[in-house]
């Protein structure tokens, strides 16, 4: 599992979802991640993406991309668990 850092220290990705978003000429994407803490703690973050880089900040998700996230959930159990869907 890959390892990233949170403010309580660092976690073991579990799941990700990705979904894939555009305004105009603009191309990025929202990041869903459930993570998991050396004691067993899960964290769910969200992120935003351009190029493939994560970046921080507000992420914005319209209806039709929070359309997208629920049908892509179906795909990750453990992450749909910890939002409680």
């Amino acid at each position: 599992m890959a390892k990233t850092a949170t403010p309580w220290g660092p976690a073991d990705l579990v799941e990700e979802l990705i979904v894939r978003q555009q305004a105009g000429d603009k191309r990025f994407a929202s990041v869903v991640q459930l993570l998991e803490t050396s004691g067993g703690e899960r964290l769910v973050r969200f992120a935003y993406s351009t190029g493939g880089t994560a970046r921080r900040g507000p992420v914005t998700l319209r209806a039709r991309d929070v359309a997208r996230l629920r049908t892509a959930l179906s795909q990750h159990p453990a992450l749909a668990a910890a939002l409680g869907i």
